[in-house]
Protein backbone atom coordinates (compact mmCIF):
# COMPACT_ATOMS: atom_id res chain seq x y z
CA UNK A 1 0.00 0.00 0.00
CA UNK A 2 1.38 3.39 -1.01
CA UNK A 3 1.95 5.92 1.75
CA UNK A 4 2.24 9.68 2.07
CA UNK A 5 5.51 10.41 3.87
CA UNK A 6 7.01 13.67 5.15
CA UNK A 7 10.80 13.80 5.47
CA UNK A 8 12.38 16.83 7.10
CA UNK A 9 15.90 17.75 6.09
CA UNK A 10 15.37 16.06 2.74
CA UNK A 11 17.65 18.13 0.53
CA UNK A 12 20.83 16.20 1.26
CA UNK A 13 22.34 13.31 3.21
CA UNK A 14 20.23 10.54 4.68
CA UNK A 15 17.02 12.47 4.14
CA UNK A 16 17.56 12.87 0.41
CA UNK A 17 18.62 9.26 -0.11
CA UNK A 18 15.67 7.99 1.93
CA UNK A 19 13.33 10.16 -0.15
CA UNK A 20 14.78 8.72 -3.36
CA UNK A 21 14.33 5.17 -2.11
CA UNK A 22 10.73 5.74 -1.03
CA UNK A 23 9.73 7.65 -4.16
CA UNK A 24 11.14 4.82 -6.28
CA UNK A 25 8.73 2.48 -4.48
CA UNK A 26 5.81 4.68 -5.50
CA UNK A 27 5.14 6.49 -2.24
CA UNK A 28 4.18 10.18 -2.17
CA UNK A 29 7.08 12.01 -0.54
CA UNK A 30 6.81 15.46 1.01
CA UNK A 31 10.25 17.04 1.01
CA UNK A 32 11.19 19.66 3.58
CA UNK A 33 14.17 21.98 3.34
CA UNK A 34 15.32 25.46 4.33
CA UNK A 35 16.58 26.45 0.88
CA UNK A 36 14.10 26.90 -1.96
CA UNK A 37 16.86 26.28 -4.49
CA UNK A 38 17.97 23.03 -2.84
CA UNK A 39 14.35 21.91 -2.52
CA UNK A 40 13.78 22.25 -6.24
CA UNK A 41 17.01 20.38 -6.97
CA UNK A 42 15.98 17.63 -4.55
CA UNK A 43 12.53 17.36 -6.14
CA UNK A 44 14.12 16.75 -9.53
CA UNK A 45 16.61 14.27 -8.11
CA UNK A 46 14.00 12.32 -6.13
CA UNK A 47 11.44 12.16 -8.93
CA UNK A 48 8.17 10.32 -8.57
CA UNK A 49 5.30 11.97 -6.73
CA UNK A 50 6.84 14.65 -4.58
CA UNK A 51 5.92 17.96 -3.00
CA UNK A 52 8.20 20.56 -1.45
CA UNK A 53 7.77 22.48 1.81
CA UNK A 54 10.05 25.31 2.87
CA UNK A 55 10.70 26.06 6.54
CA UNK A 56 13.57 27.31 8.65
CA UNK A 57 13.31 25.05 11.68
CA UNK A 58 15.02 27.61 13.89
CA UNK A 59 11.86 29.74 13.46
CA UNK A 60 8.78 28.34 15.15
CA UNK A 61 6.52 30.44 12.93
CA UNK A 62 7.92 28.57 9.91
CA UNK A 63 7.31 25.22 11.60
CA UNK A 64 3.69 26.07 12.36
CA UNK A 65 3.12 27.44 8.86
CA UNK A 66 4.54 24.29 7.24
CA UNK A 67 2.28 22.09 9.35
CA UNK A 68 -0.72 24.24 8.37
CA UNK A 69 0.20 24.02 4.68
CA UNK A 70 0.48 20.23 4.85
CA UNK A 71 -2.88 19.97 6.59
CA UNK A 72 -4.47 22.13 3.89
CA UNK A 73 -3.13 19.86 1.17
CA UNK A 74 -3.60 16.47 2.82
CA UNK A 75 -6.35 14.78 4.80
CA UNK A 76 -3.94 12.01 5.77
CA UNK A 77 -0.21 11.83 6.43
CA UNK A 78 0.93 8.27 7.03
CA UNK A 79 4.49 8.82 8.20
CA UNK A 80 6.65 11.64 9.55
CA UNK A 81 10.40 11.24 9.50
CA UNK A 82 11.88 13.94 11.72
CA UNK A 83 15.28 13.67 10.09
CA UNK A 84 16.53 17.28 10.02
CA UNK A 85 19.39 17.92 12.41
CA UNK A 86 22.27 20.29 13.07
CA UNK A 87 25.54 19.95 14.96
CA UNK A 88 28.16 22.59 14.22
CA UNK A 89 27.05 26.19 13.73
CA UNK A 90 29.00 29.44 13.54
CA UNK A 91 26.25 31.18 15.49
CA UNK A 92 24.26 28.74 17.64
CA UNK A 93 21.70 31.25 18.91
CA UNK A 94 18.34 31.82 17.21
CA UNK A 95 16.69 35.21 16.91
CA UNK A 96 14.64 34.25 19.98
CA UNK A 97 17.76 33.53 22.03
CA UNK A 98 17.53 29.73 22.08
CA UNK A 99 20.17 27.22 21.05
CA UNK A 100 19.58 26.32 17.40
CA UNK A 101 20.65 22.71 18.05
CA UNK A 102 17.77 22.30 20.50
CA UNK A 103 15.43 24.20 18.17
CA UNK A 104 16.09 22.04 15.10
CA UNK A 105 16.78 18.70 16.79
CA UNK A 106 14.18 18.80 19.58
CA UNK A 107 11.62 21.63 19.64
CA UNK A 108 10.76 21.92 15.93
CA UNK A 109 10.04 18.21 15.38
CA UNK A 110 7.96 18.14 18.58
CA UNK A 111 5.74 21.03 17.48
CA UNK A 112 5.55 19.81 13.87
CA UNK A 113 4.50 16.35 15.02
CA UNK A 114 1.93 17.69 17.48
CA UNK A 115 0.43 19.95 14.81
CA UNK A 116 0.21 17.09 12.29
CA UNK A 117 -1.18 14.45 14.67
CA UNK A 118 -4.81 15.14 13.62
CA UNK A 119 -4.09 13.80 10.12
CA UNK A 120 -1.85 10.87 11.10
CA UNK A 121 -3.85 7.61 11.21
CA UNK A 122 -3.67 5.19 14.12
CA UNK A 123 -1.54 2.85 12.01
CA UNK A 124 0.79 5.70 11.01
CA UNK A 125 4.34 6.13 12.23
CA UNK A 126 6.48 8.93 13.63
CA UNK A 127 10.17 8.17 13.12
CA UNK A 128 12.49 10.44 15.09
CA UNK A 129 16.21 10.66 14.37
CA UNK A 130 18.17 10.06 17.54
CA UNK A 131 21.88 9.28 17.82
CA UNK A 132 24.38 7.15 19.65
CA UNK A 133 25.51 10.49 21.09
CA UNK A 134 23.11 11.12 23.98
CA UNK A 135 23.72 13.01 27.23
CA UNK A 136 21.63 14.20 30.20
CA UNK A 137 19.94 17.49 29.37
CA UNK A 138 21.10 20.72 30.97
CA UNK A 139 17.75 22.40 31.63
CA UNK A 140 19.28 25.86 31.61
CA UNK A 141 20.73 25.21 28.17
CA UNK A 142 17.37 23.87 27.02
CA UNK A 143 15.71 27.08 28.23
CA UNK A 144 18.31 29.20 26.41
CA UNK A 145 19.85 30.41 29.66
CA UNK A 146 23.27 28.88 29.08
CA UNK A 147 25.45 28.29 26.02
CA UNK A 148 27.12 24.90 25.57
CA UNK A 149 29.53 23.62 22.93
CA UNK A 150 28.51 21.93 19.70
CA UNK A 151 28.80 18.29 20.70
CA UNK A 152 27.28 18.86 24.13
CA UNK A 153 24.24 20.58 22.63
CA UNK A 154 23.89 17.90 19.96
CA UNK A 155 24.07 14.99 22.41
CA UNK A 156 21.63 16.63 24.80
CA UNK A 157 19.20 17.50 22.00
CA UNK A 158 19.26 13.88 20.83
CA UNK A 159 18.50 12.62 24.32
CA UNK A 160 15.67 15.17 24.48
CA UNK A 161 14.07 13.92 21.24
CA UNK A 162 14.45 10.35 22.50
CA UNK A 163 12.68 11.36 25.71
CA UNK A 164 9.78 13.05 23.97
CA UNK A 165 9.44 10.09 21.61
CA UNK A 166 8.99 7.81 24.62
CA UNK A 167 6.60 10.18 26.37
CA UNK A 168 4.47 10.85 23.29
CA UNK A 169 4.17 7.11 22.73
CA UNK A 170 2.66 6.82 26.22
CA UNK A 171 0.06 9.44 25.26
CA UNK A 172 -0.84 7.48 22.11
CA UNK A 173 -1.43 3.90 23.27
CA UNK A 174 -3.60 3.15 20.21
CA UNK A 175 -1.16 4.66 17.74
CA UNK A 176 0.40 6.08 15.72
CA UNK A 177 3.74 4.44 16.48
CA UNK A 178 6.45 6.77 17.80
CA UNK A 179 10.00 5.42 17.58
CA UNK A 180 13.45 6.96 18.04
CA UNK A 181 16.17 5.63 15.75
CA UNK A 182 19.94 5.99 15.71
CA UNK A 183 20.46 5.48 11.96
CA UNK A 184 24.16 4.70 12.39
CA UNK A 185 27.19 6.54 13.66
CA UNK A 186 29.39 8.71 11.42
CA UNK A 187 27.48 8.22 8.18
CA UNK A 188 28.60 10.23 5.16
CA UNK A 189 26.37 13.24 5.68
CA UNK A 190 27.26 16.91 5.38
CA UNK A 191 26.81 17.25 9.14
CA UNK A 192 29.34 14.50 9.86
CA UNK A 193 31.86 15.87 7.36
CA UNK A 194 31.63 19.38 8.81
CA UNK A 195 31.44 18.27 12.44
CA UNK A 196 34.07 15.54 12.51
CA UNK A 197 36.15 16.05 9.37
CA UNK A 198 35.68 12.47 8.15
CA UNK A 199 34.15 11.10 4.96
CA UNK A 200 31.83 8.79 6.88
CA UNK A 201 30.19 5.47 6.19
CA UNK A 202 27.72 4.54 3.45
CA UNK A 203 24.55 6.65 3.74
CA UNK A 204 22.50 3.68 2.60
CA UNK A 205 23.02 2.18 6.07
CA UNK A 206 20.92 4.99 7.49
CA UNK A 207 18.44 5.24 4.64
CA UNK A 208 17.68 1.52 4.81
CA UNK A 209 16.88 1.53 8.53
CA UNK A 210 14.69 4.62 8.18
CA UNK A 211 12.72 2.93 5.42
CA UNK A 212 12.38 -0.13 7.66
CA UNK A 213 11.24 1.95 10.64
CA UNK A 214 8.64 3.64 8.47
CA UNK A 215 7.20 0.62 6.69
CA UNK A 216 8.43 -2.75 7.94
CA UNK A 217 6.35 -5.06 10.13
CA UNK A 218 9.32 -5.52 12.46
CA UNK A 219 8.56 -2.03 13.78
CA UNK A 220 4.84 -2.70 14.26
CA UNK A 221 5.30 -2.93 18.05
CA UNK A 222 8.07 -0.35 18.28
CA UNK A 223 6.18 2.54 19.85
CA UNK A 224 8.16 4.12 22.66
CA UNK A 225 11.27 2.11 21.80
CA UNK A 226 14.76 3.11 20.69
CA UNK A 227 16.48 1.36 17.79
CA UNK A 228 20.27 1.43 17.69
CA UNK A 229 21.44 0.72 14.16
CA UNK A 230 25.06 0.52 15.32
CA UNK A 231 24.14 -2.86 16.81
CA UNK A 232 21.16 -3.54 14.53
CA UNK A 233 18.51 -3.97 17.21
CA UNK A 234 16.24 -2.32 19.72
CA UNK A 235 18.18 -1.27 22.79
CA UNK A 236 17.98 0.88 25.88
CA UNK A 237 18.71 4.56 25.27
CA UNK A 238 20.97 6.51 27.59
CA UNK A 239 19.98 5.88 31.21
CA UNK A 240 18.84 9.49 31.64
CA UNK A 241 15.98 8.80 29.21
CA UNK A 242 14.79 6.03 31.54
CA UNK A 243 14.89 8.29 34.59
CA UNK A 244 11.32 9.41 35.27
CA UNK A 245 12.40 12.55 37.11
CA UNK A 246 14.77 13.71 34.38
CA UNK A 247 12.28 12.86 31.65
CA UNK A 248 9.56 14.79 33.45
CA UNK A 249 11.79 17.84 33.84
CA UNK A 250 12.79 17.73 30.16
CA UNK A 251 9.17 17.40 29.00
CA UNK A 252 8.11 20.31 31.18
CA UNK A 253 10.91 22.42 29.71
CA UNK A 254 10.05 21.40 26.13
CA UNK A 255 6.40 22.31 26.63
CA UNK A 256 7.28 25.60 28.31
CA UNK A 257 9.67 26.69 25.57
CA UNK A 258 7.39 25.60 22.72
CA UNK A 259 4.48 27.47 24.30
CA UNK A 260 6.63 30.59 24.63
CA UNK A 261 7.67 30.38 20.98
CA UNK A 262 4.19 29.73 19.58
Amino acid sequence: MKKTILITGATDGIGLLTAQNLAAEGHTVLLHGRSAEKLEAAKKQVGGTTETYFADLTRMADVRAMAADIRKSHDQLDIIMNNAGVLKLSDPLTADGYDARFMVNTFAPYVLTRDLLPIIPKDGRIVNLSSAAQAPVDLEALHGQRTVDDMTAYAQSKLAITIWSRELAKDLPDGPIVVAVNPGSLLASKMVKEGFGVAGNDLQIGASILRKAALDSSFADASGKYFDNDIGQFAKPHGAALDAGHSGDVMQAINTVCAALS
